[in-house]
């Protein structure tokens, strides 16, 4: 049997335990509607939920950070149909600390609204489609025809980072080839230390 305190496999173990860290894990907490806090939409700025999903990429580990006034709001996620309706009863998901943060674990489509009553009706709701390299965020129609202003308005950053979406030109190759190592590493590793047992033998 091998000897598993040997100085070879310590060194193999290491090797193998570098090269899973160097493969790069990009995962973001974005804070729905950046600067502003999850609630109805200003009249100065109506569109924000729109202008917000429009420019975010949302990917699988990602996470939605919702801030609000825990008694004055909350977030639901829903269906498609109680999103279109803004249908608050049976939701999916129902979050009301204030600081609400929903992980993003797999691929589809995610629907949330305010928890509450007339909020929704008033732009208050966001639809996130997540998968096969088109992830993005949608928000409900603004107004005649529901097309989106060209560019989002712009401010600056009043707490911390925000996140900036990854660029188009190589965001799905990217998360292809942090994949590859982490498998290609574990192989490696994996027939490295099976040598190294056999060696011993």
């Amino acid at each position: 049997m091998a000897n598993l305190r040997s100085p070879m496999f310590m060194v193999l173990c290491a090797f193998q335990l570098l090269a899973l860290l160097q493969s790069q894990v990009s995962c973001y907490t974005f804070k729905v509607g950046d600067l502003s806090s999850w609630g109805i939409p200003s009249e100065t700025n109506p569109k924000i939920y729109s202008y917000w999903s429009k420019y975010h990429s949302v990917r699988i580990g990602d996470s939605l950070l919702f801030l609000y006034p825990p008694s004055q709001d909350s977030v639901i996620q829903v269906t498609p149909q109680n999103f279109d309706s803004c249908n608050l009863k049976d939701p999916i998901l129902h979050m009301n600390n204030g600081n609400s943060l929903f992980n993003i674990t797999e691929e589809g489509d995610f629907y949330f609204t305010s928890g509450e009553a007339g909020h929704c009706e008033k732009r208050q709701k966001l639809h996130i489609k997540v998968g096969n390299g088109t992830s993005s965020a949608y928000a409900p129609n603004s107004g005649p025809g529901g097309a989106l202003a060209d560019t989002a308005p712009s401010s600056p950053i009043a707490f911390g980072s925000i996140p900036v979406a990854p660029s188009t030109s190589s965001s799905s190759s990217s998360g292809m080839g942090a994949r590859f190592a982490v498998i290609l590493s574990a192989i490696v590793g994996s027939l490295v230390s099976g040598i190294v047992v056999i060696g011993s033998l």
